[in-house]
């Protein structure tokens, strides 16, 4: 860190027994180390701080320097170092590093803990917290074991640092700051602080213990002028991929937007539209192009992909992919609700803080009525319903290009068909056979043939009639669920 000496001046400041901080002497025990690191990284989680500390050579009743007379870098457990000894007995989540400085011409030592992510900090299996000025089990306390969890499951990705230990204009040197306050309609500050003081508000920044400044996964993901200058985040970028025909064999082109998604949202989009065949239809005076796809429908999704995506799957990103009867988008993560009540239920995020400012800045839909939109729109333009695939650890949604309905399967009709449903439900309305001819673009010739789709839906336990003592020609149909 290297503003290590500014560092232990604030933390000598804060009132002693803190659960995440811990001033030591001359004790280097192995144990105790990787007991304390479980119990700081806890401790830094239970009080909502990024960074817990261990410092070697601060008296921990007066937080006088006092020295200290070894370098945890050059102890050893055995024949193994010290240091690599803990990471093999600590849990996967726990991250720490360490720092020597020479204060009032004394050595001190600071190790810097990541606070727990995901689950409680284990040490060779067993969870630990601090109690006061001691560590303790953390099982043998039941009210901090569950109010820690509760701390954990409700921090986020977006809050964690990207980069760390910067000066405010390097802060500022890896973020297009401008389009922020572009998108928001503001001024830009004619000064570094006031720049700082809105992206802090708004969690792109944020201030470190030492005075320094770090950049949120938050402000990486959506203003990074490179996301490859942020090592845990360049995998992140959207890949757009064009393939000759209906399969991967013959990749025409590929494009990846390695810039911060609120930078490069609308050029992937414009990059998309380009790729889809579009027909030009001449009106009585007027020429206007018909894209194959809904763009509003890519737009959501594609939107949709980036904010419920997965950012804690490494190695994976979302990607795009354009083939010539589909478009395929698939994202890290699976959604938090029920596909089938993808239209219904409330929104869910996993990341709260990038959807509410994807919406301030006017990328996506509030309130969830985003798959409203997908569905009227692939409805307006007859093509099939969208159709939403889970894998292990990936949201797949294809879009499909025009298909009549006599080559539609059965099982894709039953879906359209309990789409429609859905958004004339959430609309007051109600399935007839008229709608769902209208919606598939047949003639009242195919009443029959909508009728024994609607009987097999009904079947199927997809939708259900409002009153089934109706006569059959004035029948109404609502989602299952309704």
């Amino acid at each position: 860190m290297s503003n290590i000496k500014k560092l232990i001046y604030e933390l000598r400041k804060c009132e002693p027994e803190q659960e995440w901080i811990e001033f030591k002497h001359n004790n280097y025990d192995p144990e105790m180390i990787g007991q304390d690191i479980c119990a700081l990284a806890n401790g830094a989680a239970l009080k909502e701080k990024d960074y817990a500390y261990m410092i070697w050579g601060i008296d921990n009743e007066t937080q006088n320097v006092i020295g200290t007379d070894y370098d945890l870098k050059s102890l050893k457990k055995g024949n193994q170092e010290l240091e690599n000894w803990l990471r093999c007995l600590l849990s996967g989540n726990a991250d720490f590093s360490y720092e020597r400085a020479n204060i009032e011409g004394k050595d001190v030592g600071v190790l810097t803990i990541r606070k727990a992510i995901n689950r409680p900090v284990a040490f060779k299996k067993e969870e630990y917290i601090r109690v006061g000025s001691y560590t303790k089990k953390l099982k043998d306390y039941p009210a901090l074991q569950d109010k820690l969890w509760e701390k954990i499951k409700n921090s986020n990705f977006e809050t964690m640092y990207a980069m760390n230990n910067l000066k405010l204009q390097e802060a500022l040197h890896y973020l297009d700051y401008t389009q922020y306050f572009d998108f928001l309609k503001i001024p830009v500050p004619l000064d570094g602080k006031s720049v700082a003081h809105y992206l802090l508000e708004d969690g792109l920044l944020a201030r470190q213990d030492d005075g320094l400044y770090s950049i949120t996964n938050l402000g990486a993901i959506l203003f990074a002028k490179q996301l490859n200058d942020f090592e845990k985040l360049f995998r992140k970028s959207v890949r757009i991929i064009q393939y000759d025909g209906v399969n991967r064999i013959n990749m025409l082109k590929e494009e990846v937007f390695d810039r911060g998604y609120a930078l490069d949202f609308e050029n992937m989009i414009k990059y998309i539209e380009a790729l889809i065949p579009t027909e030009e239809i001449i009106g009585r005076a007027i020429r206007e192009k018909k894209s194959a796809y809904p763009i509003l429908a890519i737009r959501e999704i594609i939107a949709n992909a980036l904010i419920h995506q997965d950012f804690y799957l490494k190695g994976t990103g979302t990607v795009v992919e354009v083939f010539s009867n589909r478009i395929e988008i698939t994202n890290p993560g699976i959604p938090l609700v029920e596909i089938l009540r993808i239209v219904d239920n409330p929104p869910k995020s996993r990341n709260e803080k990038l959807a509410s400012l994807m919406r301030r800045l006017g990328m996506c839909e509030e309130l969830g009525t985003g798959w409203d939109k997908i569905i009227i729109s692939c409805e307006y333009f007859l093509l099939p319903a969208p159709r939403i695939d889970l894998y292990n650890e990936n949201t797949k949604v294809t879009l499909f290009a025009d298909v009549k309905y006599t080559s539609l399967t059965q099982e894709e009709r039953i879906l359209a068909c309990y789409w429609h449903s859905c958004i004339k439900y959430v609309q007051g309305e109600f399935l007839t056979n008229s709608s769902l001819r209208n919606r598939f673009g047949l003639e009242d010739s195919a009443a029959g043939s909508i009728s024994r789709l609607i009987k097999e839906a009904v079947a199927k336990g997809k939708i259900k009639p409002v009153d089934p003592d109706t006569a059959p020609r004035y029948m109404k149909y609502i989602p299952y669920w309704a």
